[in-house]
């Protein structure tokens, strides 16, 4: 039977909605292990996941930090160092370059397969999430808001605009779901709540999660 939402009201009037089901799922990312990516053709061999298309920043101070991660990288570790642009013209979404976004590194390179910042991050000492768009840890995460309501649930192939109903793979699909020969994500061995701690602390606080856990009981 589904789990239905759960809904917490914070003193500053907005309602939090949680989509339980996804939460407490045992989803995990697939990237690097199987990922068939979001092109219209699955093609994992390309290492891509879902680095195929720009990633859409947030607003202008998100915009400015990530450009002066950028201009810090080490080009050892960042193969398109030095490409012609590492925005759109608006400044509003990482470029893309050969087909996928400009921060990747392609597999093969000697730098690192996977995101530069990430990377960088890392090498740093310090967690991807202060290093990356938002929109790049948060997934699969996806907080909508409407007015005083804010949704917590899992992405979804609207989400990715037009291109979305023609995905070779959507990975937060529930497995009756996916398409063809694509693999499955609900293979981890811990619920979302607790494997994506990092990015549901960033998203939500410590307070709001306290309640949210209340609510939940053991997730084990």
């Amino acid at each position: 039977m589904p789990r239905e939402p759960i809904e917490i009201v914070e003193s500053t009037g907005v309602t939090w909605r949680f989509d339980t089901e996804f939460l407490l799922s045992n989803w995990e990312c697939r990237w690097g292990n199987g990922c068939v990516g979001i092109l219209d053709v699955a093609a994992p061999e390309l290492g891509q996941g879902c680095c195929s298309v720009g990633a859409e920043l947030l607003d202008d101070d998100e915009a400015r930090l990530i450009a002066a991660l950028a201009a810090s990288l080490d080009p050892d570790r960042f193969q398109y160092h030095g490409a012609e642009a590492y925005f759109d013209d608006d400044h509003r979404r990482t470029a893309v370059v050969d087909g996928a976004c400009v921060f990747l590194n392609r597999p093969g390179f000697a730098g690192g397969h996977g995101c530069a910042l990430h990377l960088a991050s890392l090498d740093d000492g310090e967690s991807p999430i202060d290093g990356k768009p938002s929109v790049c840890w948060q997934l699969p995460l996806r907080v909508e808001r409407s007015g005083d309501v804010a949704e917590v649930r899992a992405w979804r192939r609207s989400d990715w605009g037009p291109g979305g109903d023609t995905m070779a793979w959507c990975c937060t699909e529930r497995p009756d779901a996916t398409a063809g020969d694509a693999p499955t994500a609900f293979v981890g061995a811990r619920p979302v709540i607790e494997s994506l701690a990092d990015e549901r602390d960033a998203l939500l606080g410590p307070d709001l999660f306290a309640l949210l856990q209340a609510r939940l009981g053991p997730t084990a």
